[in-house]
This record gives C-alpha cells, sequence and structure tokens, in this order.
C-alpha cells in the first residue's frame, strides 16, 4: 500500500525518463542508465535531481532540457554525470538515479534475501493458495513466466511433486529455471511451448512429460491468462487501442479450453487474469460454464477480494465464488502515511489488502471426464 506525499521540493536539476521505467520508479525501483532518455547540461554525479515521466514518449534522447508533458516522480541522487550517461561509450546498464524521496514510498526490494524472496503483489500470491496444490501431485502452469506463482506452487507443495511450466517466449522460460535455480526449486520443469497447443491429439504414449500432453494429465491447472494487463498500478499512460484490447478474449479461450482436457476429473483449474475488464473476467467464466458442463465453480479460499462484478449474466452465488480485486473501492489517499496513526488496525488491514492491482480469480472443479 503506498500513499502520494506532495511536500517534495522540486530541484532545478531534473531527470526525464521514458514511461515504462518511470511506472517502474513508482513501484519503488531505482533508475538504470538505460531508462535515462533527458537529464539537465549541469548535471554531475551526486547532484540531487528530480526525476520526471515522458508519458507521451515526445523527448528526445540526449536533450539538455525538455518543456513537454511530464509526471513528477520523485527526488534521487544521481550517480553519474550527464557527461558520462550520454558518452559514446558503450551503453551502462548499471542504477543511473538512487530514488532518495519519491512520490510514492514503495520500498524497492531488490537483492533482498535474493535465495529466500520472490517478491510478489497481494493477489498474485493469492492464487496459489486458491489453487491448493498438495505434495505428489503433477501441476501445470499453463502461461507461467517469469514465474513466480510457479515457484509459489513448488513452494506450497514442499517442492514434492511435479511443476510444469510453460511460456513461448525462450527468454522468459530462461527466466523461470533461473528463478527455480535460485530458490533451490527441483519439482519445476520448464518448457518453452505454446500453451495452446499443449494437448496431445493423438493418443500415442506421453514421451518423457514433455508437451504436448495427453487428455486428462494434471491433478490442477493454473491459467493466469494473456490478457489487457489494464488491472497493473501504476500506470500513467496506456497506448493500448480498442482493439488490443479486445483481441485477448478468443486466445483465453483456445487456452481455457486446452486446459480442460489436460485436466483429470476431481481436478482443479483456476482461472486468472491482471485485468479488471468484465469481457476478460466474468463473461469467460459464464462462457467456461456453458461450454464445459464438466466444470463446475467453486468457492474460494482464502476469500481476500471482493465478489464478481455483474453484467455477464451470472448469479448472485456465482458471484460470490469469485474474487475480484478492483483498486476503485478503495478511498482516495493524497495525503502522507501519518493520517494513518489514528486510524484502526482492522481499517489499516482493510487499506492494505484492497490497495493492489486489478486482478481477476475464477477457482472450477471437473467433475467428470469429457
Amino acid at each position: 500500500m503506498s500513499f502520494r506525499r506532495n511536500n517534495i521540493k522540486q530541484q532545478p536539476c531534473e531527470v526525464i525518463v521514458g514511461a515504462q521505467c518511470g511506472n517502474a520508479v513508482l513501484r519503488g525501483a531505482h533508475i538504470y542508465v538505460p531508462g535515462i532518455v533527458s537529464a539537465s547540461k549541469f548535471m554531475k554525479g551526486g547532484d540531487v535531481v528530480s526525476v520526471y515521466s515522458d508519458i507521451k514518449g515526445k523527448c528526445k534522447k540526449g536533450a539538455k532540457e525538455f518543456d513537454g508533458t511530464k509526471i513528477f516522480l520523485g527526488n534521487g541522487i544521481s550517480e553519474l554525470s550527464r557527461k558520462e550517461i550520454f558518452s559514446r561509450l558503450p551503453e551502462l546498464k548499471g542504477v543511473g538515479v538512487r530514488m532518495t524521496d519519491p512520490v510514492y514510498l514503495s520500498p524497492s526490494f531488490d537483492n533482498v534475501l535474493p535465495s529466500y524472496l520472490f517478491l510478489q503483489n497481494l493477489p498474485s500470491a493469492v492464487v496459489s493458495h486458491v489453487l491448493d496444490p498438495q505434495p505428489g501431485e503433477k501441476i501445470l502452469d499453463l502461461c507461467a513466466a517469469p514465474g513466480g506463482k510457479t515457484t509459489h506452487i513448488a513452494a506450497l507443495m514442499h517442492d514434492q511433486g511435479e511443476v510444469i511450466a510453460l511460456d513461448k517466449i525462450s527468454n522468459k522460460v530462461e527466466k523461470i529455471k533461473q528463478n527455480a535455480l535460485l530458490l533451490g526449486l527441483k519439482s519445476i520443469r520448464a518448457f518453452c511451448f505454446d500453451g495452446t497447443k499443449a494437448l496431445k491429439l493423438d493418443m500415442v504414449k506421453d514421451t518423457d512429460g514433455e508437451p504436448p500432453f495427453l487428455p486428462e494429465s494434471f491433478d490442477r491447472i493454473l491459467l493466469d491468462a494473456p490478457c489487457s494487463g489494464l488491472g497493473q498500478r501504476p500506470n500513467m499512460a496506456c497506448t493500448w487501442t480498442l482493439k488490443e484490447v479486445t483481441s485477448y478474449q478468443p486466445l483465453q479461450r483456445k487456452l481455457f479450453t486446452v486446459a480442460a482436457e489436460l485436466l483429470k476429473p476431481g481436478g482443479v483449474l483456476v482461472y486468472s487474469t491482471c485485468t479488471v475488464t468484465l469481457a476478460e473476467n466474468e463473461e469467460q467464466v459464464a462462457w467456461a460454464l456453458e461450454t464445459f458442463p464438466q466444470l463446475q465453480l467453486q468457492r474460494q479460499d482464502p476469500q481476500v477480494g471482493g465478489e464478481g462484478m455483474l453484467g455477464a449474466g451470472l448469479s448472485s452465488e456465482q458471484l460470490k465464488r469469485l474474487q475480484r480485486f478492483d483498486p476503485c473501492v478503495v478511498p482516495s489517499q493524497d495525503s502522507d502515511t501519518g493520517s494513518l496513526r489514528d486510524a484502526r488496525i482492522e481499517d489499516t488491514l482493510w487499506l492494505a489488502n484492497k490497495d493492489c492491482i486489478g486482478f481477476f480469480i475464477a477457482k472450477f472443479v471437473k467433475c467428470k471426464s469429457t
């Protein structure tokens, strides 16, 4: 949970960063050199600088000043001079500005107990508990990168059983393997494979546990589906077109169809997204219940988020079995953390649980074979 600080004095020395880098700063990151687009002509290493995000992408690389649309992110200490940042030497990759007074107090957890901790948003951690993996089971994480939920699932199983992780982008699969190795988890097997093709259409014997897989091969499946990502926060600029936002529903249904076939009778399928649209969430649940009569919607434990949203034709009871994290239900906070000093602990915990990214979770159980 983070609160905006309005009493930070802006400095004459400015650093401009791209919108993506700016989002990372709001989430607690320092600024790495590749993210710096512009810096004041007199900036030296050790200077106190004010950092701004160029949300429209109009600032030219290496500019000495920028008068376009920019959003103040806070103050920091420059680790390098302007000359060092924009010299013709090979591109630097280290920290360029170390944030000391960010607008939002979101502390960085970079390199904090890296062999023991994997930082996740609250709903992302809730998903694995809803899946409730058990030691000795065979689990599929259908769209797994970068591996936060994959590693959490393996940890909840006490690293006993098998967790198959799929992603179709090779460097992301390597990231999953690196995270598993870093956390000492041996039950994870990651493959570079398109989840929409993970179902083996012929009935030839399975080959060494590699994709594609025979029907009804898995005890539990997590489908953390590719989505429009409109629940990601903070996010100062969105370049999505309507066509792009609506393009995800067909892909999600292809993946869900594969997951339903790969799930054993009695198995659990958890569907989740990090977006807030009805089309990618409740409408998908309504479609799944109509398309796959062998699937039943289940109550979730733990239930931290709110119930589902009206508009997809689901009953009141069905909406209560969904879990939606929606930041808009949180009262606006534009003051410092001091405003919470007199708050009840129950109210503080409620805010902490609700003030997170937008997220959606649905849990199904397969009652019989297809």
